[in-house]
């Protein structure tokens, strides 16, 4: 879990986040995703079996990997990588797949690795919390061979700090399985590839169908469309756009997408990541874009939970709502009794482009969970060939379907897997994603965590919307300051 993440559960008393709503999906009625009002806390298990640290994988007494088959060449059919074993020797796994659901996802797709290749991977699992928070000291000290990681910032962190493995000879044998938006999402500051993408799920607009039929509402296109629409719902009565900003993460994804039509994918990364500054001007584009949003914004949305401000929507007493997938899990504890009408009647589109260069890009948030191999670990030269292709392994859309069955939160990222069983919403989510151009991870995974923190770029996102005519110049000052004055970033 993110440490915005964190802060979230601890500021709005408990509530759940978009990370762990995404972690404890189960499926209900219809097939659409259904999820639970009260969710666990983040570091609890559904399966209580919390690892107090991470603790490397001890290897069996040492044996040397006799030279086996290499990972497989390029395959032969593209979106469709092929596996060659046996394999010989051993394999260590870190893994943050605690919660019961992904034990069992992890469990079919080792039992599948080890019936394709003979190997047994020994996996050293961890909550994800404890995970997160100690991975600095893990990555440094004797890591497993392998471990699942995030995309984006945190990932390209590790990599330039020398804490993980170029992986450009797998991702040669399986890129033609992904679409270019993921691609980009596991290159790292040095140009060479360091993940292997697994899941997703995408931030959108939401809306419900028979609203919009019932009002004559037409899904916009463009910026301009957007605010004609809020304008007209205004007019009838209706609060054109739920958002509910309590805990602060929320607006983050207000910002992201805003930045991302605006300014594009190459500016808003590096605003993320300092190269580019908080007092830019075209930061300054970015927020006069957003005061014209908000007089259209749920009342009170400061205090607001995204479960209430999606409630609204539910209710139709709001037309459009901003967040991630993971959303229609509230349908089911508004309104339990028709909770299969409804969702069938939510629906979605990306947010509309700004009509510039940058529409062709397609981007969006849309957060990449990764496996990535280590570079510190005792055992990863003799471990070598057993770790890109287990890696090759997890690109195969038949891999990330078992995870997936286990586990309807995590979108399988390969373009080969079977979509046969995924639910409405998420046949068209993956439709929109393979459009993407360029995928972002989520503001606080695309940049440090203590920016993101409880002080830091959320509270200044609050301060804007509370006055979104103030001195422009002074603001995005203040926000430059407070980066200024980070101490060096260390990791996690």
């Amino acid at each position: 879990m993110d440490e915005q993440e964190k802060r979230v559960g601890m500021l709005s008393g408990g509530q759940v986040t978009r990370r762990e709503v995404l972690k404890k999906g189960l499926i209900g009625a219809a097939g659409l995703t259904v999820l639970p009002a009260v969710i666990a806390a983040c570091s609890s298990s559904a399966t209580p079996s919390p690892v107090a640290t991470i603790t490397p994988t001890t290897p069996p007494a040492a044996t040397p990997t006799p030279a086996g088959p290499a990972v497989t060449p390029a395959p032969t059919t593209p979106g469709a990588p092929t596996f060659i074993g046996p394999l010989t020797g051993q394999l260590t796994v870190g893994s943050n797949h605690s919660d019961a659901s992904e034990v069992a996802g992890m469990a079919s797709i080792d039992a599948a690795f080890k019936t394709a290749t003979g190997l047994d991977p020994k996996v050293n699992k961890v909550d994800h919390n404890t995970f997160q928070t100690q991975i600095n000291s893990y990555l440094g000290a004797t890591p497993d061979d392998v471990f699942t990681w995030f995309s984006g910032f945190r990932m390209r962190f590790f990599a330039s700090k020398g804490l993980a493995t170029a992986i450009d000879d797998v991702w040669a044998n399986v890129s033609s399985n992904y679409t270019a938006g993921f691609a980009n999402a596991v290159v790292g500051d040095d140009k060479k590839v360091y993940g292997i993408p697994v899941d997703y799920y995408p931030w959108c607009v939401f809306y419900r169908k028979s609203f919009f039929t019932a009002k004559g509402y037409t899904v916009p296109a463009t910026w301009t469309d957007f605010l004609a629409l809020c304008t007209k719902m205004q007019s009838d009565g209706i609060t054109p756009v739920a958002f509910g900003d309590d805990g602060g993460w929320p607006a983050m994804g207000w910002f992201d997408i805003l930045n991302l039509r605006q300014n594009g994918y190459d500016f808003h990364v590096g605003l993320m990541t300092g190269a580019n500054k908080w007092t830019d001007s075209k930061v300054t584009d970015v927020l006069n874009l957003w005061a014209k949003v908000v007089p259209f914004y749920l009342h009170g949305y400061a205090g607001l939970t995204w479960q209430k401000a999606c409630d609204s929507l539910i209710q139709q007493k709001s037309g459009m709502f901003i967040l991630g997938l993971f959303m229609t899990g509230e349908v089911a504890t508004v309104d339990a009794a028709n909770k299969t009408t409804v969702l069938a009647d939510i629906d979605f589109f990306p947010f509309p482009f700004m009509g510039n260069s940058f529409d062709a890009e397609k981007a969006l948030d849309a957060p990449i969970d990764i496996w990535m191999a280590s570079s510190k670990s005792t055992t990863l030269q003799a471990d070598l060939t057993n770790a890109k292709a287990y890696l090759e392994f997890w690109s195969k859309g038949s891999t990330q379907v078992l995870m997936y069955k286990s586990q309807p939160g995590f979108i399988p990222t390969a373009t080969d897997a079977d979509k046969s069983s995924y639910d409405v919403l998420t046949a068209k989510a993956v439709s929109i994603v393979s459009q993407a151009q360029k995928i972002t991870q989520f503001l606080d995974r695309d940049t440090r965590p203590d920016f993101a923190g409880t002080n830091g770029v959320g509270s200044f996102f609050l301060t804007f919307l509370n006055n979104p005519s103030q001195d422009l110049a002074k603001f995005q000052k203040s926000v430059q300051d407070f980066w200024d004055k980070l101490p060096v970033y260390t990791g996690a």
